[in-house]
C-alpha cells in the first residue's frame, strides 16, 4: 500500500519518452490528446460499468520516481543523464477528463481523455489501463451477477480465487461498485468502507469432534450472527437438524434466532427446497438459506427463474472476481490529436481491422436523453460544438452514414467532466456508496430493459455528428492516399 508505483508502465513509454526527449526537433511542451476506450462489451452484454477513476486520481497526484527507480533505470544503460534528471523532477501537468466513476458505458467513446504534454500523457498509459481494465471489468461482472439475483444478497466472496492481493482488493472495491452488499475480504473492507461478511469454513466444523459442538460452540460466540455451513458432512440427515436442534437447545433459551444455514455443494435446487421444508417446519421461517459454489449470473438465474430454488442469497467468488466467462476487458489508449499552432489537429489510426480504426479529435461525448429521462443515444461531437438536442439536431448513425437521422425533444448531457487541469485535482470525489447508488440510479430510471437482457442485449447508440463523421472520413481518404503515394 506505501509502495512507489510510478514505474508501472510498459517499457516503451519509457523509451518513447526518452525518444521524444532526446529529440531535439520535439516540443517537449507540445500538448496532445489520448483517449481511452474500449471496443467490446464484457460476455456480450449490453453496456459496461466505468471502475477504477479514485485509484486512477491517486496515481496522478501521487506520480514521480524515486532515487532508486532513476538508479535501475540508470543500470539498463539506455538512458541519458539529462533525461534521468528530468525523470527525477517529473510531475503530471496536464488535464485529464473522466467520465464520474460508475457511469454507464458502451463501446468507442472516451472514458478518459487526457490532454498534457507529450511526456505527461505517454507515461501514464499503463496504470490508466490497468486500472480501467480490472475495476470496470469486475464491476460489470458483478452488476450482471446482482441482476440475476433479482434483489436477493450478493456477497463477494471472491479473494482466496483472486490473482492477488491487488486483484481481491479493488475487485472488492468493483464489486461493490457493481451492487454486491458486502464482501468477505477485509482490508477492503476498511479501505473503503464496504460491510464485511462471513461465518464459518468446514474446517472449523471438522475440528470439533462432532457437527452440532461446532454449531453449538459458534452460537455461543456469535449468538447475534449465527449462520452454519450445512454441508460437511450431510445436509439433510446432518447439518440442518444439528442447526434446528441448536436453535432449540442454545439460542431459543437466550431470546435469539439462528440468522441463516449455507449450502456450498451439491445440487443448490434441490437442497434449498428440501432445507426451506425442514426450516419452516421447526419454526424457523424466518432462518434465512444461503449459497455458494462457483455462482455467476446464469447459474443463479437458471436457479430462481427455472428451478424456483428457494434461497435468500448469495456468496460468489471466482467467476466473479476474476470475471472468469470473460477475463479481458480490452480498453485501450491512443492518441487522437496534436496541438499546433494553438490548434488541436486531429489523427487517426487506420488499421485492416475496421473495428480498430479510431475516431480522431478532441472530442465531447453526450449522453441524449428523451422527454420520459431514457438514454436513447450517445453521440460524440468535436470539442467546440455547442449540441442542443431540444429542437431538431441532425447526427449520423455511423453503421448507416446514407439515412438521414435527428434527435428532436431531447436533452443533451455532457458526460466528461474535468479531473486535473495542469496537474492539479479540481475534481471532488464522490463516497463510494454514492458511486454505488449512481449505477443503480442508472439502471433503473435511465437505460432501457431491453440493454439488461443477458442474451441479444438492444446495443445501445453511440452516434456522430456530422462534423465530427466528416472529420474521420477526410482523414481516412487522406489516409489512404498517403498508403499509395509510399
Amino acid at each position: 500500500m506505501n509502495q512507489n508505483i510510478g514505474l508501472i508502465m510498459d517499457f516503451y513509454e519509457m523509451t518513447m519518452a526518452n525518444g521524444y526527449f532526446s529529440d531535439g526537433d520535439v516540443d517537449r511542451n507540445q500538448r496532445v490528446v489520448f483517449d481511452v476506450f474500449y471496443r467490446k462489451n464484457p460476455d456480450q452484454g449490453g453496456f459496461a460499468i466505468f471502475a477504477g477513476l479514485s485509484q486512477i486520481i491517486d496515481y496522478i497526484k501521487n506520480l514521480h520516481f524515486e532515487a532508486e527507480d532513476i538508479a535501475y533505470l540508470r543500470g539498463l544503460k539506455l538512458f541519458g543523464e539529462e533525461f534521468l534528471q528530468y525523470l527525477a523532477e517529473f510531475r503530471f501537468r496536464g488535464d485529464l477528463y473522466a467520465f464520474p466513476e460508475g457511469t454507464v458505458i458502451y463501446p468507442y467513446e472516451p472514458v478518459i481523455t487526457v490532454v498534457a504534454p507529450l511526456i505527461d500523457a505517454q507515461l501514464i498509459e499503463t496504470e490508466l489501463l490497468l486500472q480501467v481494465n480490472h475495476q470496470s471489468l469486475i464491476a460489470t461482472k458483478a452488476q450482471r451477477i446482482v441482476r440475476a439475483a433479482e434483489g436477493r444478497g450478493v456477497s463477494d466472496f471472491g479473494a482466496r480465487r483472486a490473482h492477488n492481493n491487488d486483484s481481491a482488493v479493488y475487485g472488492a472495491r468493483a464489486c461493490y461498485i457493481g451492487g454486491v452488499n458486502s464482501t468477505a475480504t477485509v482490508l477492503a473492507g476498511k479501505m473503503f468502507g464496504i460491510p464485511v461478511s462471513g461465518t464459518m469454513a468446514h474446517s472449523f466444523i471438522m475440528y470439533y469432534k462432532d457437527e452440532y459442538t461446532a454449531f453449538k460452540k459458534y452460537a455461543e460466540t456469535y449468538p447475534d450472527a449465527a449462520v452454519f455451513l450445512v454441508d460437511t458432512y450431510d445436509v439433510l440427515n446432518s447439518g440442518v437438524p444439528n442447526a434446528i436442534r441448536v436453535q432449540k437447545e442454545i439460542l431459543t433459551p437466550m431470546g435469539k434466532r439462528v440468522k441463516g444455514v449455507r449450502l456450498d455443494s451439491g445440487d443448490l435446487a434441490y437442497l434449498s427446497k428440501k432445507v426451506r421444508k425442514m426450516l419452516d417446519a421447526a419454526g424457523m421461517e424466518d432462518c434465512k438459506i444461503i449459497v455458494s459454489n462457483s455462482l455467476d449470473e446464469y447459474t443463479i438465474q437458471s436457479l430462481l427463474t427455472r428451478q424456483e430454488a428457494k434461497i435468500d442469497s448469495f456468496g460468489v467468488g471466482e467467476r466473479m472476481i476474476t470475471a472468469k466467462s470473460e477475463p479481458v476487458f480490452g480498453a485501450v489508449y491512443k492518441i487522437a490529436a496534436v496541438e499546433e499552432n494553438g490548434r488541436f489537429e486531429p489523427r487517426i489510426k487506420v488499421s485492416e481491422n475496421v473495428e480498430k480504426i479510431t475516431n480522431p479529435g478532441l472530442k465531447q461525448v453526450y449522453r441524449i436523453y428523451d422527454e420520459a429521462g431514457k438514454a436513447v443515444a450517445d453521440l460524440l461531437a468535436t470539442a467546440e460544438q455547442q449540441v442542443d438536442c431540444s429542437e431538431k439536431f441532425r447526427y449520423v448513425d455511423t453503421k448507416k452514414p446514407w439515412k438521414n437521422r435527428f434527435f428532436e425533444n431531447c436533452k443533451a448531457k455532457p458526460l466528461q467532466v474535468q479531473i486535473f487541469r495542469e496537474g492539479e485535482l479540481v475534481y471532488e470525489e464522490p463516497d463510494i456508496n454514492d458511486i454505488r447508488d449512481f449505477v443503480k440510479h442508472q439502471l433503473e430510471n435511465e437505460i432501457w430493459e431491453e440493454e439488461l437482457r443477458f442474451e441479444n442485449p438492444h446495443e445501445h447508440y453511440v452516434d456522430m455528428t456530422p462534423e465530427l463523421y466528416e472529420m474521420k472520413m477526410n482523414l481516412l481518404y487522406q489516409s489512404r492516399d498517403f498508403g499509395e503515394k509510399q
